[in-house]
C-alpha cells in the first residue's frame, strides 16, 4: 500500500474492500437459506430445489420425516379406533338379542312358532297309514265334519272340539294327525307342548293365543298339540313347587278351549304317551272330550305296515311279509321302518340291488338284539357254557304244550349284551295269556340255569336276563293277575305309565318252575349234547326231536 496515498482514497479503497466482504456475505446467507430450506420442505413444493442446491454444492447431512395432515392424523387416532369399539359392542348387542324370545323385538314376543302345513307339504293320507284301523275309523269323523260341516249343525250336533292320541312311542300318532289334515285338506298347524314353556313367566300362554288367532283365521283347519303333557300335567295345589309358566299356559289353553266355536271348523288334535298325568279338566267334555288309542299293532297290522313301508325299497321276489310279522310281537311302527330300513343297508352292504328275505329276518335280530360281534374273544369252556345254556331253554321250550315253537337257537354274541339267545315266534297272535302259559314260560327261562347245572355241575351269571323275564311274570301272576291262591283276586300293584313300561322291584321267587326244568332236562340229556352248536334253526330243532321220538316208538 502507498503510505502517500491520500484519505480519500483510503476511503474508497475501504469502501470497495468492504462492498466485496458485504456480498460474499449475502452469499453465504443465501446458502444457508437454501440449505435449510432443502433440509425442510419436500421435493413436491421446488423441484428444481434440489438441482439448485447440487449446482451450489450444498452438502445434504440429514432427511426430515414428512409430517401427516393434523386431519388425517386424528381420524386415525380417534375416530378409527372409536368406531371399531362400537361395530364390536354393536355385533355383540346382536348376538345377545338373538338369543331373546322373539329375536329382541317386543312386538315378536309371544309370536307362535308353529309350523303350518298344508296339502302339498304334508302329503299324507289315511293310504300312508297302516296297522290303525280303529283309529283311522274313529278320526274319520272329523275328516268328514270338515268336509261337509253342515249336515251336523242341521240335526244339532256338536262336533268334538279336540281328539287325544294316545298311546306308546313310535306307533304312529303324528302321522296320523298329518294324515287327518292331508284327507280333509285344510290347513295343518303343529307345534310341540314343550315350545310353550319359556323362561319368561306369560310367554306361552302369549303364544298360545297366537296361535289360536292364526288357527281362527285360517280356520277350518287343524292345530295339532304334541307331547301335551309338557304344559297339561295335573294342577297339584297342595304341593310345593310349582311351574307357574306352565301352569299359566294350561290356563290359557283351556280358555282358549272354551273360547272359540267349533263350528268355525277349527279342531285341535294332541298327542301324549302319559295320559294318566294330563290334568282333569283338559279332558272334560267340551275340550279333549274324544279319547283315540294308538295302540301297538297286531299280526295283521305288521304285515300291512311292512308292506307299506316295502313300498320304498327294491324286493326280491316270494318276499313273506307274515313271517317278519309273526317274529316281531310287539313292535311299533317305527320299529317295523327301521327294519325293513336296514334291511336294505344290509343288502347294498353285501352289494345286492334287491333285498331278501334272509335281509329282513337278520334285521329283526338286529333290532331285538342288536348287531353280531364277530371278533369277540370267548373260550371254548365258556362257548360250551352258552350253547348248552340256549339249548337247555329250546328243549325246555318244545316240551312243553303252551310254550312257542322254537324259530332259531344262536350262541353268536349280540351288541345288546346277549351272549346267545333262543328265539321263538308264536304261530298266531294271543291276547290272553293262561295261567298254564304263564308257568310255562317262567319254566323255559330256567331251562338256561338248569342245562349249566345238569352238564357241568355249576352256575354261571348267564341266566342273569333270564332270572329277570321269570321273576316280572312271577310277580305279576301273584299282584295283578290274582293266580296265586294265597293272596287270591287280590290287586297287590298298579302299572304306572303303561305306554312307557314302568316296573317295580318286587322278587317273587321261582323255586317251582327250576324244578320243572330240571326234571324235563334229565329226561332229555342225550339230546342236549346232540342239539349243542353254534347256530341251529327252529326246523332243524324240531327236526332232531321229532325223530327221537320216532326212534323211540319204533323201539317200543
Amino acid at each position: 500500500m502507498n503510505p502517500c496515498m491520500s484519505n480519500n482514497q483510503k476511503s474508497q479503497r475501504c469502501y470497495g474492500y468492504s462492498t466485496s466482504c458485504t456480498t460474499a456475505k449475502w452469499h453465504f446467507s443465501l446458502g444457508i437459506i437454501m440449505a435449510v430450506l432443502a433440509n425442510s420442505l419436500p421435493p413436491e413444493a421446488n423441484p428444481k430445489l434440489v438441482d439448485r442446491l447440487s449446482d451450489a454444492k450444498v452438502s445434504f447431512n440429514r432427511i426430515i420425516p414428512r409430517q401427516m395432515s393434523p386431519i388425517l392424523n386424528f381420524l386415525l387416532s380417534w375416530m378409527l379406533p372409536f368406531l371399531i369399539f362400537l361395530l364390536i359392542g354393536q355385533w355383540l348387542m346382536k348376538k345377545m338379542t338373538s338369543r331373546l324370545p322373539g329375536g329382541g323385538n317386543p312386538r315378536s314376543f309371544g309370536k307362535s312358532n308353529a309350523k303350518v302345513y298344508v296339502e302339498t307339504q304334508t302329503g299324507v293320507t289315511f293310504a300312508n297309514v297302516a296297522g290303525q284301523d280303529e283309529a283311522k275309523e274313529a278320526l274319520q269323523e272329523i275328516v268328514d265334519f270338515l268336509h261337509n260341516s253342515k249336515k251336523y249343525t242341521e240335526i244339532g250336533a256338536n262336533i268334538p272340539k279336540g281328539a287325544l292320541l294316545v298311546g306308546p312311542r313310535g306307533t304312529g300318532k303324528t302321522l296320523l294327525a298329518k294324515a287327518v289334515a292331508g284327507e280333509s285338506k285344510v290347513p295343518f298347524f303343529s307345534i310341540s307342548g314343550s315350545e310353550f314353556v319359556e323362561m319368561y313367566i306369560g310367554m306361552g300362554a302369549a303364544r298360545l293365543r297366537d296361535l289360536f288367532t292364526q288357527a281362527q283365521e285360517k280356520a277350518p283347519c287343524i292345530v295339532f298339540i304334541d307331547e301335551i303333557d309338557a304344559i297339561g300335567k295335573s294342577r297339584n295345589s297342595g304341593i310345593a313347587g310349582g311351574n307357574d309358566e306352565r301352569e299359566q299356559t294350561l290356563n290359557q289353553l283351556l280358555t282358549e278351549m272354551d273360547g272359540f266355536d267349533a263350528d268355525k271348523g277349527v279342531v285341535i288334535l294332541a298327542a301324549s304317551n302319559r295320559p294318566e298325568t294330563l290334568d282333569k279338566a283338559l279332558l272334560r267334555p267340551g275340550r279333549f272330550d274324544r279319547r283315540v288309542p294308538v295302540e301297538l299293532p297286531d299280526l295283521a297290522g305288521r304285515e300291512a305296515i311292512l308292506k307299506v313301508h316295502a313300498k320304498k325299497v327294491k324286493l326280491a321276489d316270494h318276499i313273506d311279509f307274515h313271517v317278519i310279522a309273526r317274529a316281531t310281537s310287539g313292535a311299533s311302527r317305527a320299529d317295523l321302518a327301521n327294519i325293513v330300513n336296514e334291511a336294505a343297508l344290509r343288502a347294498v352292504k353285501l352289494g345286492r340291488t334287491e333285498v331278501m328275505q334272509n335281509d329282513l329276518e337278520e334285521c329283526v335280530e338286529i333290532v331285538i338284539a342288536g348287531y353280531q360281534r364277530k371278533n369277540v374273544l370267548i373260550s371254548m369252556k365258556d362257548k360250551m357254557t352258552i350253547a348248552y345254556h340256549e339249548v337247555g331253554h329250546a328243549l325246555v321250550a318244545a316240551k312243553q304244550s303252551h310254550s312257542a315253537p322254537v324259530h332259531k337257537i344262536t350262541i353268536i354274541p349280540r351288541t345288546s349284551g346277549a351272549l346267545g339267545y333262543t328265539m321263538q315266534v308264536d304261530e298266531q297272535e294271543t291276547i290272553l295269556m293262561s295261567k298254564k302259559q304263564a308257568l310255562d314260560k317262567i319254566t323255559t327261562y330256567m331251562g338256561g340255569r338248569a342245562a349249566e347245572e345238569i352238564i357241568f355241575q355249576r352256575i354261571t351269571s348267564g341266566a342273569s336276563n333270564d332270572i329277570e323275564h321269570a321273576t316280572k311274570i312271577a310277580r305279576s301272576m301273584v299282584t295283578r293277575f290274582g293266580m296265586s291262591e294265597a293272596v287270591d283276586m287280590m290287586a297287590l300293584e298298579t302299572v304306572n305309565n303303561p305306554y312307557l313300561g314302568g316296573d317295580t322291584s318286587l322278587l317273587v321267587s321261582a323255586d317251582t318252575a327250576s324244578k320243572n326244568a330240571l326234571r324235563i332236562l334229565e329226561d332229555n340229556k342225550e339230546k342236549l349234547h346232540e342239539i349243542t352248536k353254534e347256530t341251529i334253526s327252529g326246523e332243524e330243532f324240531m327236526g332232531i326231536l321229532h325223530r327221537e321220538q320216532s326212534n323211540r316208538g319204533a323201539s317200543e
